[in-house]
């Protein structure tokens, strides 16, 4: 009988053990057979799943008998969902390639740094705003990119007029001037242009926007000292496009932009138009404008030609033409005003865009480009004006080879920037000739399966000085597709210039030219080391996570000082650093989305042995957005952004704010969609906490700007896409 039992007992748990089954899987990437390590195998039915290790292996016990649904899933990849049955046939290892989802692909495709790579292969490190995100903060201020670059961690757009609303864009804490705009890699935005330049593009056209901090001499030359901001526009498709944007404000603003494209057998087109209406606005009550007045109008048609599959060309012409008057309220209303206040800025600018290549092997093309732009500006305040005319332009030859391991790109430009004053002091006139001619390398080497390196070389000749050898190297180490790590350093240089943010708040007046005779470039060195990591954390939450720990030291800075004979640039015994970290942390949870941004900078500038923190810098910066978005139906976003206080150039401390924000946009049909925002509704002004003058409105003197002035304005308006 004993016997009996047992036997039975031993036939139960051998039964019992076999319908407990284990499952083991490798999970690659379809393209490179690179494990997927953090990648999940899942089986929902059961709550049963596992992560990969770093060779993509996951092994799944206690699984009984049947047929049970599995997914296979990772972050960025398309997930696999099928059917296995229990017990399987034979106990082999199964393996599973996922693909990259196509959509994240088609908007991730780097051109700054001109190798056509995805921007997971990219040892630079590359931000790109693009696609739905894009579209999202247009929407909030779709007359110009001000509130777009804003919003971004570790830049901050300054307003360096307290009426007429210019502003420049600083990354990472550093002045306007220290980073280099591109539309479409040339530069078109920099020097009288700068000032106006963020308020005068309006978004629609563009396809994307990159972003690269810290040295980027290789490509560009001298100027992008603290990085670049790359403006790339839409090319035409295969499809026709006709998309219109109507936008009204609550400050009594209008946006109406137009944007066409079309594409032949051979010859394809695209046309960008926009009209851009402020009217006088002053929340605080104070007598003097927040939003100035204005009427700007935009134009710019391209023309792509191919001429085979290996040659095609690309001709655009720009043209901008704004009047703006900010100041006394009374005045621009047309009431009786003894002594008004105003800034009025008139602007023409028409730029051109030339760009020819051709292709051989499939592997090698030569490239010509070329820009020209002229800027013509005018500035009044009471008893006096300031008249100006820009003209620069940039031609560059390369050659780029592209191999399974390397690929190179080298050649030569030519950049001129002639600026001539038609009114001001003519006595001492700020004029200035500049040419420079570069020549540059850049290699990108896939060393392993895990390390990617890129070097670059650039030999600047300035005509006032001589020349600058500019070296840079970056390298990527990736050991699995979850975690990638960047670090990268280079030498930079920025020649005089007395187009400035100081110098913009005084409108020029009473400056000194520049001596170039005792003043020499500004020299930077810097560096950046970069680590993302992307997580999922069970079947719907994702996590992508990246940290950022910057360097940049310039030597023989600039500063502008006050003497006896005007507003002065001198070279004192010094230098300027920023240093700090940002981390963004980005969330996805079924129809959630969750971005935190944190910027940390530690800017500062020693001179003649006295250090101080860099005037008009948040230290601490706080960027949320959280998103609901049915895709093509509906989205809604809060925005929270955290500003600490700010050191001012009078010495005094500016106080800490919040700014939230509420974003929504309904479809309504394949071809139309609404959008409604409320920017700002807590209604944080200067004029609130702070003043933004001392005097009287008749001969103010202005204070630095450091927080809104505008306060809470709502938008919206409607989208037609055809």
């Amino acid at each position: 009988m004993l016997r009996m039992i047992l036997a039975a007992l031993v036939m139960g748990l051998n039964t019992l053990s076999f319908a407990q089954n284990t499952f083991k899987a490798q999970i690659l990437d379809e393209e490179s057979n690179e494990p997927l390590p953090g990648a999940t195998l899942y089986f929902p039915q059961l709550e049963l799943g596992e992560s990969a290790d770093q060779e993509g292996m996951v092994s799944v016990a206690n699984i009984p008998n049947g047929t049970h649904n599995l997914q296979v899933q990772f972050l960025g990849y398309e997930t696999q969902r099928l059917k296995i049955t229990f017990p399987l046939e034979s106990p082999v290892t199964k393996i599973f390639k996922l693909e990259h989802e196509h959509e994240e692909l088609e908007v991730l495709l780097v051109q700054s740094n001109r190798s056509s790579r995805v921007i997971e292969d990219v040892p630079t490190r590359v931000e790109i705003i693009a696609g739905e995100e894009l579209e999202e903060k247009g929407n909030m201020k779709p007359g110009d990119i001000r509130m777009l670059l804003n919003e971004s961690t570790g830049i901050q757009t300054q307003q360096t007029s307290a009426t007429s609303y210019n502003s420049s864009i600083r990354i990472q804490g550093l002045d306007g001037k220290y980073t280099q705009l591109l539309r479409d890699g040339l530069p078109l935005y920099s020097g009288f242009a700068s000032g106006l330049s963020l308020m005068q593009i309006a978004p629609l056209d563009l396809a994307q926007v990159e972003v690269i901090k810290g040295s980027s001499s290789t490509l560009y030359g001298g100027g992008a000292i603290a990085g670049l901001v790359n403006l790339i526009t839409k090319r035409p498709e295969e499809e026709p496009e006709l998309s219109f944007l109507i936008n009204g404000t609550s400050a009594l603003g209008l946006d109406a932009s137009a944007f066409y494209s079309t594409k032949g057998e051979k010859v394809g087109t695209t046309v960008f138009a926009s009209y851009n209406k402020g009217t006088a606005y002053d929340p605080a009550d104070i007598g003097l404008t927040a939003i100035p007045e204005f009427d700007r109008f935009t134009l710019n048609p391209k023309l792509f030609v191919d001429f085979s599959k290996r040659s095609n060309l690309i001709v655009g012409v720009n043209f901008i033409q704004e009047e703006r008057l900010g100041g006394n309220m009374d005045f621009i209303e047309g009431r009786p005003v003894n002594d008004p206040y105003f800034e009025a800025n008139n602007t023409d600018r028409i730029s051109t865009e030339l760009t020819f290549q051709t292709k051989w092997a499939d592997q090698n093309s030569l490239t010509f480009k070329n820009s020209l732009n002229f800027f013509n500006r005018e500035i009044e305040i009471p008893d006096y004006l300031f008249d100006g005319r820009q003209f620069s332009s940039f031609s560059e030859l390369n050659w780029s080879s592209t191999g399974s391991k390397s690929s190179w790109i080298t050649g030569l430009n030519l950049w001129t920037d002639q600026f001539d004053q038609r009114a001001g002091n003519l006595s001492n006139p700020l004029d200035y000739s500049l040419k420079t001619i570069g020549a540059f390398v850049q290699n990108i080497w896939n060393a392993s399966p895990e390390w990617t390196l890129e070097t670059g070389f650039r030999l600047d000749h300035l005509n006032t000085e001589g020349f600058f050898p500019l070296p840079k190297i970056s390298a990527m180490y990736k050991p699995n597709a979850a975690l990638t790590m960047r670090i990268g350093g280079g030498l930079g240089y920025k020649s005089p210039t007395v187009f400035t943010e100081e110098t913009e708040r005084i409108q020029f007046q009473n400056v000194v030219p520049i001596d170039f005779g005792s003043l020499s470039s500004e020299r930077s060195a810097g560096a950046n080391l970069d680590i993302n990591y992307r997580l999922a954390l069970g079947e719907e939450l994702s996590l992508v996570a990246n940290t950022l720990l910057f360097f940049t030291q310039i030597q023989n800075p600039l500063v502008l000082e006050q003497r006896a004979n005007g507003f002065e640039f001198v070279q004192p015994d010094g230098k300027f650093e920023t240093r700090g970290v940002e981390v963004n942390l980005k969330w996805n949870y079924r129809d959630f989305k969750l971005f935190t941004g944190y910027t940390f900078a530690d800017v500062i500038r020693e001179l003649n042995g006295e250090i101080n923190p860099y005037p008009l810098v948040a230290r601490h910066r706080l960027n949320n957005v959280l998103m609901y978005e049915k895709h093509e139906n509906f989205w809604i976003g809060l925005e929270a952004y955290y500003f600490s206080p700010q050191v001012l150039n009078d010495g005094q401390e500016g106080q800490s704010y919040w700014i939230m924000g509420l974003m929504t946009e309904k479809v309504l049909g394949e071809h139309f969609s609404v959008f409604l925002n409320f920017e700002n509704f807590l209604d944080t002004r200067q004029t609130r906490f702070d003043t933004i003058y001392t005097g009287d409105l008749s001969n103010p003197e202005f204070r630095d700007i450091y927080a809104p002035v505008d306060g809470f304005v709502i938008n919206g308006g409607f989208k037609l896409k055809f």
